[in-house]
């Protein structure tokens, strides 16, 4: 088993050396697993670039051995990312994503590191009923915290809004197609009247993956788009929020 290549992301369990990692940054671009793994590990190996998922392992600067991974975008295929990982041996994992803040008070260049997510994701209906929580580890979690604070980065805890699609199921009427379906005609404000703080499209499946499978998950995102004032990722302060997301997450890995 240990030999066995998993079929999407492209390694077995044996290419993880003889203290394999137990925690794996988990981002949907393989350009910042790349980045990450280049600037904020040491004894970088790359161990894939499957199907676009990359894949890294290296050491945190105070030794611990880390994996810097693709999850692609959305639930389905971060699914299958993750399932994999979970064989060759993952333990905790900490997605590093983007999002849309949907309350005023949340500002691009900001993070925001989900307790809990509302799931509107078809995919995991899959792993669980509904009604099954997706809710984040505590101990990860409180970590991302008390990172940001020794960081001193902007950051807001609270409720992710998962959905499946960037455009219609996030209220995006610039797009190719302008027409929402009824029921998400104003879904925005509802959320913001239900405190949620912001829009993604992986971190409920993460959540509901771990409850089920049994491994610790958590999530930070950079706040790229302010969907109270616009459609519009910010480009100009994209980069910023990115770095706050990563650094976050590097140091709360360092100290679990």
């Amino acid at each position: 088993m240990n030999n066995k290549m998993l079929y999407h992301i492209g390694f077995s369990k044996a290419d993880l050396g003889e203290f394999p990692p137990e925690i794996a940054l988990l981002s949907g671009d393989p350009d910042r697993a790349n980045f990450i793994a280049q600037t904020h590990l040491q004894n970088v190996q790359l161990l894939s670039e499957n199907r676009g998922l990359h894949s890294y392992l290296g050491d945190l600067p105070n030794g611990k051995k880390i994996l810097s991974a693709t999850s692609g975008m959305g639930a389905p295929s971060l699914s299958i990312v993750v399932n994999e990982l979970v064989q060759v041996g993952v333990q905790k994992i900490i997605r590093i994503g983007t999002c849309g803040s949907i309350q005023p008070y949340i500002s691009v260049g900001s993070i925001v590191i989900s307790k809990g997510a509302l799931c509107r994701q078809g995919a995991a209906n899959d792993i669980a009923p509904v009604e099954y929580p997706a809710t984040a580890d505590p101990f990860l979690t409180v970590a991302l915290v008390k990172a940001a604070q020794e960081l001193k980065i902007e950051h807001y805890l609270g409720i992710t809004a998962s959905v499946d699609t960037f455009y219609e199921g996030q209220e995006r009427t610039d797009s190719a197609n302008p027409y929402l379906i009824r029921s998400l005609n104003g879904i925005t404000e509802e959320y913001r009247r239900l405190n949620i703080l912001n829009y993604e499209m992986e971190a409920g499946m993460l959540f509901k993956m771990a409850g089920v499978y049994n491994f610790a998950a958590a999530a930070v995102c950079a706040v790229v788009a302010q969907r109270t004032m616009s459609e519009d990722v910010i480009l100009s302060k994209k980069d910023l929020a990115i770095n706050n997301a990563i650094l976050t997450a590097i140091c709360a890995a360092a100290n679990i």
